[in-house]
């Protein structure tokens, strides 16, 4: 079964039009090949791709300047940060009157890592993140929560299936992919941190803690959590904070990237085991603000969580311009209006604050507050201008 990501498609079509070089990244098995198969069917002009897995494919780049010069139309390198020596060459080619041809790399590293190596492709290229399904690719909300967004599991032909998959991939990324991309950390390390942070989805980052539980410095476990962050299997969502009067907490909160990763990393195997764990609101939280993240197509810089220490919060704000939207989330069936959402729609002057909840009905709290059922998410938000 293949699922066609239209906006995502949408988008890779507009940049390779604006600029010689695009970058589409995400992490391992979330469908770039795919994205990127369906992409080069439908080009107008010829297409090359070189899978830097393959050691023919490599083989035939031993002399790049060589295979890459003449081509013309679109040229696909996979698994671009196998090759890191390229991004010298690429800007040389990116500068060519016209140019004759325009290069899509894919990669599972972010593009902090892919920035420490094509610092010279800078005004050249254009990054696109790819995450896993979301309500506007698949509609069964439920499925999705439970195995999470990553198409393999997703679309796996049965729950013990699906396990099996998230559970190949958490080893082969901790064994095989970290190291390649240059990581010295233990895989037995990092896979203690990674389920660590699955028992502290979706609070606030508190290296301390961490530090004294794996007797390290601060800095090491902020490096674990950097590293996890950089090939998208773990999320900030950064601070907002401003000058007023309220104290305000500035450090992040951490989700693990997907929901089927968390359930996962938690040893749970079924629906039951999910809804009688005490993390199940939490990973509804964190499931329900990937997807509102996803509809709007708001970037990472736009999004941001807010708190104060008089225990005033908000889960998630999207800054658009000069416009904010606030969105709560709540594993209820009809949530009630709070004074912590009183306060977060008159301190940040926000548009529209949506109460989202696991119930089946839509109503109005107050002014300018409602409450918007999960299940109709993908129905009432719509990306946000210019994306």
């Amino acid at each position: 079964m293949e699922i066609i990501r239209e906006h995502d498609l949408g988008r890779v079509r507009l940049l390779l039009e604006e600029f010689p070089v695009v970058a589409l990244l995400g992490a391992r098995q979330v469908g770039k090949t795919t994205l990127a198969g369906q992409l080069a069917a439908a080009y107008s002009e010829p297409v090359v791709w070189f899978d830097l897995e393959d050691p023919a494919d490599v083989a035939r780049l031993e002399d790049p300047g060589l295979e890459l010069r003449p081509r013309e139309g679109l040229v696909v390198l996979d698994e671009i940060h196998r090759l890191p020596d390229i991004f010298q060459l690429l800007r040389v080619l990116a500068d060519r009157p016209g140019p004759p041809a325009r290069f899509l790399v894919l990669g599972s590293a972010s593009p902090e890592l892919l920035r420490q190596t094509s610092e010279s492709l800078a005004g050249r290229v254009a990054f696109h993140e790819l995450d896993g399904f979301g309500l506007a690719e698949v509609g069964d909300l439920e499925r999705l929560w439970l195995r999470g967004g990553f198409p393999r599991s997703y679309l796996a032909r049965s729950e013990p299936a699906s396990r099996r998959w998230r559970d190949g991939f958490m080893r082969t990324l901790l064994a095989r992919d970290l190291p390649e991309l240059g990581s010295t950390v233990p895989s037995a390390t990092l896979r203690r941190f990674w389920a660590m942070l699955a028992h502290w989805h979706g609070q606030i980052w508190n290296g301390a803690e961490f530090a004294r539980a794996f007797g390290v410095s601060h800095a090491t476990v902020r490096r674990y959590l950097d590293l996890l962050t950089s090939v998208f299997v773990v999320r900030q969502l950064q601070p907002w904070f401003e000058n007023i009067s309220k104290r305000q907490v500035r450090s992040p909160k951490v989700y693990i990237g997907d929901s089927g990763i968390l359930h996962a990393l938690l040893g749970l195997t079924s629906r039951t085991d999910v809804v009688s764990h005490p993390k199940v609101g939490a990973s509804w939280e964190g499931f329900v603000i990937q997807q509102i993240v996803h509809l709007l197509r708001a970037s990472p810089e736009r999004c941001f969580h807010w708190s104060t220490h008089t225990g005033a919060e908000l889960d998630l704000l999207v800054m658009d311009g000069a416009r904010r939207y606030g969105f709560e989330v709540k594993r209820s069936e009809a949530p009630r209006l709070t004074r912590s959402m009183h306060s977060a729609l008159e301190t940040l002057n926000l548009e529209r604050l949506d109460v989202v909840h696991a119930g089946t009905k839509r109503y109005r709290l107050a002014d300018q507050i409602r409450a918007l059922p999960a299940a109709e998410l993908a129905d009432t938000l719509g990306p946000l201008p210019g994306n």
